[in-house]
């Protein structure tokens, strides 16, 4: 009786027993696969931010489908202040959501009907499968490829497309690549999508942490006009506050933007606190985003650190490094790394596949980890994968 667009098998993979296994033993795991702002010790919520939630217009039930002006309004002046090629938009242009999964959502109602296609970037954060699946339309990859730094693969990415294709997904830096469209690339994407029809999402929650860690933002597709486009951004990753849930799509198709009302009315799902503190969520993010970004450039140097068994595969932001491990010479060549540095060294990785990674000697880390646990993670690995040597 139940629905087939929900899972049926809920066993553990192997990593996760693993897992149930050293940490029922009593072992010492540390943890570097945590992205969550609010468990690492970052300064993500000003008391005066705090207070802004108890504005008593918040006790108002004042609906609007786009969202309260007021919090629109901060959106759009936050793109006028961002570096990297940001400028003031109009607030109508925006609508507010309580996540980036609910816009994704959102967005695949716009734009699909059932067994419509979205092209996804593979390598990519494992979220966009279940949202599809969930309103029956239909993923497809198109492929980033490495050498000497992230690509997009245009033959990928043009045999992907296909008569339902209604829209391409570009994530920006991509997670957990770190990763961002070339000038070239950039350009080569938007012609295909105004020539083939197809609109572009672009999912830029990581832009305000480019690699090396500076104030100015990554660039934006906020101003693209050759074909639909929607933006996503939110205070997640922003300000560090995902207990909050507020996110947005700010888009360019007046046509478009008034069917998302309607879809955004039926739902109505931004609480009224939220969005009357956004603004002082959004002035306040300067001390979040200063502490983890000096965080970020710490991790990177230790991971960057002579002797280490691996190689970072160098992006140009985000919050998560690609370690690729070579596994020869007596590595650990039976299992993938992560199940290896778990086991060996006590060591909890992402595995490269949870991402779309194409090898078993990839994994990921996060680069949010305290740097002190981070050096004493890189120290147990390096010397575990010595010990294999012997």
């Amino acid at each position: 009786m139940l629905s087939s667009r929900v899972p049926h098998d809920y066993a553990l993979n192997p990593l996760a027993i693993l897992l149930q296994e050293r940490r029922s033993a009593g072992r010492a795991v540390l943890d570097l696969t945590v992205t969550n702002p609010t468990q690492v010790g970052l300064p993500t919520l000003s008391p005066g931010a705090l207070g802004a939630l108890a504005d008593v217009r918040g006790a108002r039930y004042e609906p609007d489908p786009r969202g309260r002006a007021g919090a629109r309004e901060a959106v759009a002046a936050y793109y006028a202040e961002r570096g990297g090629g940001g400028s003031a938009i109009d607030a109508s242009r925006v609508f507010l959501t309580t996540s980036t999964s609910e816009a994704y959502a959102h967005l695949f109602r716009l734009l699909c009907d059932p067994g419509d296609e979205i092209l996804v970037p593979r390598p990519s954060y494992p979220l966009l499968e279940p949202l599809a699946r969930l309103v029956h339309a239909e993923l497809r990859d198109y492929r980033l490829t490495y050498d000497a730094r992230w690509r997009l693969d245009l033959d990928s990415l043009e045999a992907s497309i296909g008569p339902r294709t209604r829209a391409v997904v570009v994530i920006e830096p991509n997670n957990p690549t770190g990763s961002r469209l070339s000038p070239e690339e950039r350009s080569h994407v938007e012609s295909l999508c105004a020539e083939r029809g197809l609109a572009i999402v672009s999912d830029e929650v990581f832009g305000d942490f480019p690699w090396p860690p500076r104030a100015d933002g990554l660039p934006s597709w906020i101003h693209a006009r050759a074909t639909p486009t929607f933006v996503l951004g939110g205070i997640s990753k922003l300000c560090g506050l995902p207990q909050m849930k507020l996110g947005w799509i700010a888009g360019n198709h007046p046509e478009a933007m008034e069917k998302l009302e309607w879809i955004a009315d039926t739902y109505l799902s931004v609480s009224t606190p939220v969005q009357i503190a956004l603004p002082k969520f959004l002035e306040g993010r300067a001390a979040f985003q200063s502490a983890a970004r000096e965080r970020i450039g710490a991790n990177l140097a230790i991971l960057r650190g002579a002797g280490a068994p691996y190689a970072l595969l160098e992006g140009e932001g985000g919050w998560s490094a690609v370690l690729r491990f070579e596994a020869h010479g007596g590595g650990p060549v039976r299992e993938g790394v992560a199940e290896w540095a778990l086991r060996t060294s006590d060591v909890l990785l992402h595995p490269g596949h949870f991402y779309g990674l194409p090898r078993d000697d990839d994994v990921v880390a996060s680069l949010l980890t305290e740097p002190a646990l981070m050096k004493e993670a890189v120290a147990r690995i390096r010397d575990g994968w010595g010990e294999n040597q012997v």
